[in-house]
């Protein structure tokens, strides 16, 4: 019951890596199909593949040495290649074969062209939900608590990812301020996203790790995740969340560094045939799980793009999934305005009666030192909508059409 719980989630975790990549333009049954077939087919056999007692990557090959056989296999403490790899894969494949949203790329010079996401503040929270998340991410990767030395693996793997997704942040935010790597600026998601590699980075050998190796790591995991930035956006691929960038590449390089930096079997601390070998099985695992999940989703997305049901009409993804969809609005058009009906335009209509009914209140109901007041346009309040409100029901008091004209313009 434990492991399948705890295999229920991991599953879950690559599949939604996917949705981040094809957000704003997938179709509903495209995002059903895929899911289904991420956590019910793809996932099954990559941890079969890695994690089970019969699987080829888990168990390896047997070698002779000068000591006697030695058993050498694939080794994935948390999920850098069976779980981020494999959403990584998928995710890329499916953003491929959706194609870039409306606007995302100019038509003759093919440069990218920003498309702002509505709420930087959101983003944050959800950046902090998955920070907070991979602690149990990788410390649960032991699979037990109770036996001797599971409290220890349990601990540094949490103090790990901790150093790996500061690293990876702290680094990244600094190329992306360099002019000649970046866009110069202090970007707050782009450092966002650097710690989320570095934590994926972390996770194949976050146990294997001393403290110094898991903050190199993590720096490589920023490094990844520019390259990876920079290559998706060469490709014109259109990944929204970068999750191609922050799993596909994270993930490789965890992969790859457990192989050089476990302290156990890497390479910088033993320099022998194991450890060579031990790379060896990180990069067959790499190709396999690459190849796997991409050749599936290859055949899905393109049989889902076949028949039409992969990618929304041109007018939903223009204005909106939530309301012919799923028949309701994800930002209620009384506080943003929707363009789908006559009701989508009502804001500015609410917020003019509204005023015009506080400032009728105050003007009958306050006196003559505020009826002095509110009829004085000079008094400025320093919002439009409640400054030309009053300066229009002073201008029409006093018989004066002009400045009511002009100052309605402001509504």
């Amino acid at each position: 019951m434990r492991s399948g719980f705890f295999h229920y989630v991991f599953a879950a975790t690559a599949a939604t890596i996917v949705s981040g990549a094809v957000a704003e333009r997938c179709d509903f049954v495209a995002y059903l199909v895929y899911s289904s077939m991420v956590t019910g087919f793809i996932y099954p056999v990559l941890t079969h593949w890695a994690w089970s007692r019969n699987g080829w990557l888990a168990n390896g090959m047997d070698y002779e040495g000068d000591e006697g056989m030695f058993n050498i296999a694939y080794y994935d403490f948390a999920g850098s290649g069976i779980v981020h790899m494999c959403g990584g894969t998928a995710a890329f494949v499916g953003a491929w074969t959706m194609g870039p949203r409306i606007g995302r790329f100019d038509k003759e010079t093919g440069t990218p062209i920003d498309i702002k996401g509505h709420s930087v503040p959101l983003a944050a929270l959800g950046g902090f939900i998955l920070l907070f998340g991979f602690f149990a991410f990788n410390g649960s990767s032991q699979g037990s608590i109770s036996s001797p030395g599971d409290g220890t693996a349990v601990s540094i793997s949490v103090v790990n990812t901790v150093i790996a997704g500061s690293s990876g942040a702290f680094l990244t935010m600094i190329l992306n301020k360099l002019k000649w790597i970046g866009d110069g600026k202090w970007s707050f998601l782009t450092t966002l996203n650097g710690c989320l590699t570095g934590m994926v980075a972390s996770c194949s050998g976050v146990s294997q790790y001393y403290t110094y190796a898991a903050f190199v790591v993590g720096l490589g995991g920023g490094v990844f995740y520019m390259i990876f930035t920079w290559l998706v956006l060469r490709l014109r691929v259109d990944d929204p969340l970068d999750a191609t960038a922050v799993h596909f590449g994270g993930g490789l390089w965890g992969v790859i560094a457990v192989a050089f930096m476990s302290k156990d079997f890497g390479i910088f601390y033993h320099r022998d045939r194991k450890s060579g070998l031990h790379l060896a099985w990180q990069l067959v695992g790499m190709v396999s799980v690459t190849l796997w999940t991409g050749l599936i989703c290859l055949i899905m997305f393109m049989t889902l793009k076949k028949i039409g049901y992969l990618r929304v009409p041109f007018d939903y993804e223009l204005k909106g999934l939530d309301i012919p969809k799923h028949g309701e609005p994800a930002y209620p058009s009384e506080a943003y305005g929707h363009g789908w009906a006559d009701k989508g335009d009502t804001l500015q209509a609410m917020v003019k009666k509204s005023f015009a009914s506080s400032l009728a209140a105050v003007s009958t109901e306050g006196g003559p030192i505020v009826n002095a007041y509110m009829n004085t346009p000079e008094k400025m309040t320093g919002n439009p909508e409640v400054d030309a409100l009053r300066k229009r029901q002073h201008y029409s008091a006093s018989g004066s059409t002009t400045s009511v004209a002009t100052d309605s313009t402001l509504l």
